[in-house]
C-alpha cells in the first residue's frame, strides 16, 4: 500500500509517494480532467491519496476515488505541519501530505454528494447576493443622511411606498443618480435571489429532512436548507454534542493541572453560515410560546439576552440532531404554522395558488388551541426546572442535576401532570 500526497493548485498538482518507509517526489501533473484521469489510472487499487482542502479538491477527489482505496481531503486544521512550516514549497507540501497519510495522522473531511454540493453552492451564492443587496441599501441610506432627508415615512424604504417617497424627494443630481442606480441594481439582485430561492424551495419539497426541521419554531426554509447542507449525513455524528461542536456552538475549555476547567466563548468552528441562521432562528423561537421560549427567558435572566440567543441556538442544533436521527417531527410543533410554511415554500417553488376550502373550524380557532397547548408545555417546562432546582440543593440553573422532586406527582391547577402537552424534549 502506498500513501500518495497531492498538493493541488489551479494549473498543476505536485505529487509525492511514501512507500515502504521511503519518501520520493513524483513530479507534477496538469490540473485538467484528462491528465488527472491518466494519473488515476496509473494508481493501484490499494493506494491511499491525501489532498488539501481547496476549491477544486472535491472534483479531483471524485476523479481519483474509483481507482484507489481511499481519498482523504484534509482540512487546514489538520495540516498545521504545512501552514506552520518555516520552509514551504509545493514539493515539501506534497511530501508532508504523503508522510502524514502514511503515519495515519489524517482523518479528512466528509465529502458530500452532488445534491448536497449543489445546495451548498446555491445557498452560498444567495448569501453573497444578500450581502451585496445590503451594501446597496446602506449606500442609499448614506445618500439620504448626507442630504438631511431623514428616514422616510415608510417602514420599508425599498417597498412600494418607500420608493414613491424616494422618487418625490429633492436631491442633488449626483445623489439622484446614486439612488436610482442602487435601486436598479437592487431590482436585479432581488430577481436573482428569487431564482435561487425557487430552486432551493423545489429541493425542499422533496427533502424529508428539511420538512422535518421546519416543524421547529423559528426555523425557516433557508435555515432548514442551510442545516441540511452543512450537516449532510447526520449519521456521521454519534451524538448531539458532536454536531454542536461541528457547528462551533460549543464553549471553549481551558484546564491545566488540578485547576478546575473554565468555560469560555463558543469555539466558532465549522460553517459560520449555520451559526448565523441558527441565531436568527433562536431569536424567532424566543418570541414563540413553548419550551424554547421558557428556556431562553431562563438563560436571559441569568446571563443576558445575547448569551440566551446563543444558548437557544445550541438547543436548536441539538433538536435538529434528535429529529433527523429519530425521524420524528418536533413534539411541540404548531400544525397550522407548519402548514403555512410549507404552503409558502410551494408558492415560492412555482406551484399555482389554490382556493382555501372552508370548514367548521376556523384558522383563528385552530391557532388559539395550538397556542394554549404551547403555553401548557411552557408551564410544564418551567415547573420541571423548578423541581430540578429544588431537588439539586445548592446547584441551580441550567447545570443543576435532575432532582428527585421532579419524579413526584403534582396535583392542582396548572401542574405539569394536568398540562395537555407531550413530554419535554428539552
Amino acid at each position: 500500500m502506498r500513501a500518495i500526497g497531492i498538493d493541488v493548485h489551479r494549473d498543476f498538482c505536485e505529487v509525492a509517494i511514501s512507500e515502504g518507509g521511503q519518501l520520493r517526489s513524483a513530479g507534477r501533473v496538469p490540473s485538467t480532467p484528462a491528465e488527472l484521469e491518466l494519473l488515476a489510472q496509473s494508481l493501484c487499487a490499494d493506494d491511499e491519496v491525501a489532498l488539501e482542502t481547496t476549491g477544486n479538491a472535491l472534483v479531483i477527489a471524485r476523479i481519483l476515488e474509483p481507482h484507489v482505496s481511499r481519498v482523504v481531503v484534509a482540512s487546514a486544521k489538520e495540516l498545521h505541519a504545512i501552514s506552520g512550516a518555516k520552509a514551504k514549497t509545493d514539493r515539501r507540501d506534497a511530501r508532508t501530505l504523503a508522510k502524514l497519510l502514511a503515519g495515519g495522522l489524517l482523518e479528512g473531511t466528509w465529502l458530500p454528494g452532488e445534491e448536497i454540493c449543489a445546495l451548498r453552492r446555491r445557498l452560498a451564492r444567495r448569501a453573497q447576493l444578500v450581502r451585496q443587496r445590503s451594501r446597496l441599501k446602506n449606500e442609499v441610506h448614506a445618500a439620504l443622511y448626507r442630504n438631511l432627508a431623514g428616514a422616510g415615512p415608510a417602514s420599508d424604504l425599498f417597498g412600494g411606498a418607500g420608493r414613491r417617497w424616494l422618487a418625490e424627494l429633492e436631491l442633488p443630481a449626483d445623489e439622484r443618480e446614486t439612488v436610482e442606480g442602487c435601486l436598479r441594481v437592487l431590482d436585479f439582485l432581488g430577481a436573482e435571489v428569487d431564482r435561487l430561492e425557487r430552486s432551493i424551495a423545489r429541493y425542499a419539497l422533496h427533502s424529508s429532512e428539511i420538512r422535518r426541521l421546519l416543524t421547529i419554531p423559528g426555523v425557516s426554509l433557508i435555515t432548514a436548507a442551510t442545516l441540511v447542507a452543512v450537516i449532510g449525513d447526520v449519521g456521521r455524528f454519534a451524538s448531539a454534542r458532536r454536531l454542536v461542536g461541528y457547528l462551533g456552538l460549543d464553549p471553549r475549555v481551558r484546564q491545566s493541572g488540578s485547576s478546575p476547567a473554565r468555560m469560555g466563548r463558543i469555539s466558532k468552528e465549522g460553517a459560520a453560515a449555520a451559526r448565523h441562521v441558527l441565531c436568527e432562528a433562536a431569536q424567532a423561537a424566543m418570541r414563540t410560546p413553548g419550551p424554547l421560549r421558557a428556556f431562553g427567558q431562563r438563560i436571559a435572566a441569568r446571563r443576558g439576552p445575547q448569551v440566551a440567543v446563543v444558548a437557544v441556538a445550541h438547543k436548536l442544533a441539538s433538536l435538529a440532531w434528535r429529529l433527523l436521527t429519530s425521524g420524528e417531527d418536533y413534539a411541540y410543533a404548531s400544525p397550522s404554522r407548519v402548514a403555512l410554511k410549507l404552503r409558502r415554500i410551494e408558492l415560492r417553488a412555482g406551484e399555482p395558488p389554490r382556493r382555501r376550502s372552508g370548514g367548521t373550524v376556523t384558522l383563528a380557532d385552530q391557532r388559539e388551541r395550538e397556542r394554549e397547548t404551547a403555553l401548557a408545555a411552557e408551564r410544564a417546562y418551567r415547573r420541571l426546572v423548578a423541581d430540578r432546582q429544588a431537588g439539586s440543593g445548592s446547584r441551580k440553573g441550567a447545570g443543576a442535576a435532575v432532582g428527585r422532586a421532579s419524579m413526584k406527582a403534582h396535583v392542582g391547577p396548572g401542574s405539569a401532570a394536568d398540562a395537555s402537552a407531550p413530554a419535554s424534549a428539552l
